[in-house]
């Protein structure tokens, strides 16, 4: 086919929602309406003589034939936004740019971060705090720090498993001196419960304790993420149900109290990019480093054991 016949904005079209498997966000991302949309992939479908989506009620399926064009489409795109990038000139200041879910960013990269500063002073590190999966387009971030309970993977992305979590219950030791003794598991009832953005975290600790479930108490605060349910427990608040490799530290410190031996696996921590093997040198440092402190906080964690 002669290039000049290529449907380009159509395709454009198409490959956005392709990628999201809808018209209307595709409409979002490129500054259309939605029946710009439509209207692009339908004459498309005309050209190829073929479908391209499956349409349902509210959703929509992409057929072998558009996921076959969405593939070359998606690499293809991708290599264009590289190399426009790679062309840009340079800042005499490297930067990595690096996504990050909230409560990890607060709880356990910023107070680190330092360590990066002064191991490679030329590189400047910018955090975006977002909850939010990311899919490495030119305008995104190269990395992504993510915590997932069961997901091990992300679609057109690679992603390396950092370390696992667990989650115990702690406190602040001077709540557990004022408070009910804490001699068996179901004495925790007695006391507030911290839940991190809804109650089956405690409901899984305490099956995994062996207490039943209609003694589990089905109150106390909602906090949204880890960070400040962690500041709660510091400030007396009630008894957080803490991943281990976030708090460590105010463990090992006697800052927070671990009253119970029992641990409760609650998912893995994962650095994600669209290809870990082809990183520009300041993200492949930083995603370094970030091994080494996954690592180390690991061990730590171990010691405590």
């Amino acid at each position: 086919m002669k290039r000049g016949r290529l449907p380009l904005t159509a395709l454009r079209s198409f490959e956005a929602a392709g990628r999201h498997l809808s018209f209307s966000r595709a409409a979002e991302e490129l500054f259309v309406s939605q029946a710009a949309i439509s209207r692009q992939i339908r004459e498309l479908e005309i050209f190829l003589h073929r479908p391209l989506f499956e349409r349902h009620h509210r959703r929509v399926e992409l057929t072998d034939t558009g996921r076959r064009l969405l593939d070359q489409l998606v690499r293809s795109f991708d290599a264009i936004d590289t190399l426009l990038g790679d062309l840009v000139a340079t800042p005499a200041q490297s930067v990595v740019r690096v996504s990050v879910e909230p409560s990890l960013a607060s709880v356990w990269l910023v107070p680190r971060l330092n360590r990066f500063r002064q191991l490679r002073p030329d590189i400047d590190v910018s955090l975006e705090v977002d909850p939010r999966l990311i899919e490495f387009r030119s305008d995104q971030p190269e990395l992504a720090l993510r915590f997932s309970a069961h997901a091990d993977s992300w679609p057109r992305s690679q992603a390396e498993r950092l370390a696992s979590t667990v989650d115990s219950p702690v406190l602040s030791p001077a709540l557990l001196a004022s408070g009910p003794a804490l001699r068996k598991p179901i004495d925790l009832g007695r006391y507030t419960l911290l839940h991190e953005e809804n109650r089956q975290g405690w409901v899984r600790w305490f099956e995994a304790a062996g207490v039943p479930a209609d003694a589990v108490p089905a109150r106390g605060p909602m906090l949204a993420d880890a960070s400040l349910s962690k500041q709660a427990a510091l400030l007396g608040h009630g008894v957080a149900l803490g991943d281990l490799l976030q708090i460590g530290g105010e463990i090992a410190s006697g800052a927070l109290v671990k009253p119970f031996d029992i641990d409760v696996a609650s998912g893995a921590y994962w650095l994600v990019a669209r290809n870990l093997h082809d990183l520009s040198e300041p993200a492949a440092a930083f995603a370094d480093w970030l091994r080494s402190e996954f690592a180390e906080s690991r061990r730590a964690l171990e010691a405590q054991a």
